[in-house]
């Protein structure tokens, strides 16, 4: 294991030892007191509501030896009563983090491969790294831990892994570049470009800049792995003066790695390449597009196709994501809460189209960080709604009133269309409303609350 001590923290980040041993090991790290643990190092970050710098005495307290302040002050007793504790002061905890992070990142001659794009950060990452479990130790961002504190906080986890899978997210320009700074990435990956953060980038052009940030890490012999059926990224792929630096999968447009004999059914989804069979355990073409990412890395990193294979049929997907349960009351409950764009709804619309459930039912929050755009992404995603694919439309929120617009633009019912102004609206109308075999799917910005919806609905009775 390769171990960084406070005297490196002291170093590097020209922090001051306030109390304790500088020849103490710093290798787990921790900037929530409510899940630290024994041992661990505290880090304290201050926000916009809260100061983590005022929570040592508790970390201290549930086992932390080691605390990161950019301020305290110790009484004598208290220097008595922490006389096995160490606190080192440093300028700013945040540069302190991401400079630790970088310094462990360079201890580590490992693949590491970082995941960027609009929509299927997350699953993409999920399968790759269960992918590369087949034959490597594997290191993955927990969750959706992907901007300047979370990958950072990824990093400083490693031990005895041999791979790094990290997922980088971004609402401006030049915070992927941050990120990509800390990684050195030697396969990065773009999803597809889409109109997510739309709003404080201004166009999809801008967007992909942003994702292409990821190149600016990327190691020398590294390689960039792209959905070459988006528009955007096979555009940018026709013009690249590094082509023999990427790697194309897709469907439809000539690619390196191309699917072909695709077969859908409501649960799962098969496909053939290069003479392989591949079996996805969650349905969609999405997941097809993720499993092709997935197989290209495997590929690069020299895993067989029986591995590859093995790695993407037996992944699971992170919490809100796709996840299907049955409540007692006999509904089938498609947990997609986490967040929602225009391209993520229309994946998950031709999912919900191919139940053989009684009733198929939508619940569509807001789209958040859509800008000027707000009104017309909104109203494009309610024409996806047809009653062809979907029985009943539910919307929440204020700028969903343009779904229910859309919607109606392209003749679905009024009738079957409710909007709602509240949680507790839409929770106390479901609740009286649902009935067995009807299926449900929830997806909607995460400030708007769906994930506390659906886990109220998996548990009606």
């Amino acid at each position: 294991m390769k171990n960084i001590y406070v005297k490196d923290i002291i170093n590097l980040c020209h922090g001051q030892m306030l109390i304790g041993n500088e020849l103490e090991k710093c290798n787990d790290f921790s900037k929530d007191t409510r899940t630290i643990k024994e041992g661990e190092t505290y880090i304290g970050i201050k926000g916009e509501n809260f100061d983590g710098n005022k929570f040592y005495k508790e970390a201290f307290a549930k086992g932390a030896k080691v605390c990161i302040l950019e301020s305290c002050d110790l009484t004598e007793e208290e220097k008595l009563l922490y006389h096995d504790k160490t606190i080192v002061i440093v300028q700013d905890s945040i540069e302190t983090l991401k400079t630790l992070a970088s310094y462990k990142r360079s201890m580590y001659d490992i693949p590491v491969i970082a995941v960027t794009g609009s929509v299927g950060k997350t699953s993409t990452k999920d399968i790759i790294a269960n992918v590369l479990n087949q034959k490597y130790n594997v290191l993955k961002t927990e969750k959706n831990l992907n901007n300047h504190i979370g990958l950072p906080l990824t990093i400083l986890k490693l031990k005895n892994h041999d791979c790094l899978v990290v997922e980088m997210g971004m609402n401006h320009f030049k915070e992927i570049s941050k990120l990509t700074a800390i990684a050195r990435p030697t396969i990065a990956i773009i999803t597809n470009i889409g109109t997510a953060h739309i709003g404080n980038l201004g166009s999809r052009e801008n967007i992909l800049k942003a994702k292409l940030e990821i190149l600016e890490g990327l190691s020398p012999e590294g390689k960039l792995i792209i959905n070459n059926d988006n528009d955007l990224l096979n555009e940018y792929y026709n013009h690249s003066k590094i082509k023999d630096k990427i790697i194309t999968i897709g469907i439809h447009n000539p690619s390196q790695y191309q699917a072909t004999n695709i077969k859908e059914t409501e649960f799962n989804s098969t496909f053939n390449i290069k003479n392989t069979n591949i079996e996805v355990p969650i349905p969609g073409i999405a997941f097809i597009y993720n499993s092709l990412v997935a197989y290209a890395t495997g590929k690069e990193l020299n895993l067989t196709d029986e591995q590859i294979s093995k790695g993407i049929k037996t992944f699971t997907l992170s919490e809100n994501r796709m996840s299907r349960s049955t409540n007692k009351r006999g509904v089938t409950i498609i947990d997609d809460s986490y967040n929602a764009s225009y391209d993520s709804v229309k994946s998950s619309v031709e999912q919900l189209s191919k139940s053989h459930n009684k009733r198929k039912i939508i619940v569509l929050g807001d789209m958040l960080e859509l800008g000027e755009y707000s009104e017309k992404i909104h109203y494009q995603t309610g024409k996806l709604i047809t009653s062809d694919k979907i029985d009943i439309l539910l919307t929440l929120g204020n700028l969903s009133h343009n779904i229910d617009k859309g919607a109606l633009s392209n003749n679905f019912p009024q009738s079957h269309i409710h909007h709602f102004n509240n949680a507790q609206e839409l929770l106390t109308y479901l609740n009286k409303e649902l009935t067995n075999d009807d299926i449900i799917l929830l997806k909607g910005s995460h400030a708007m609350g769906l994930t506390k919806i659906a886990e109220s609905l998996k548990n009606l009775q």
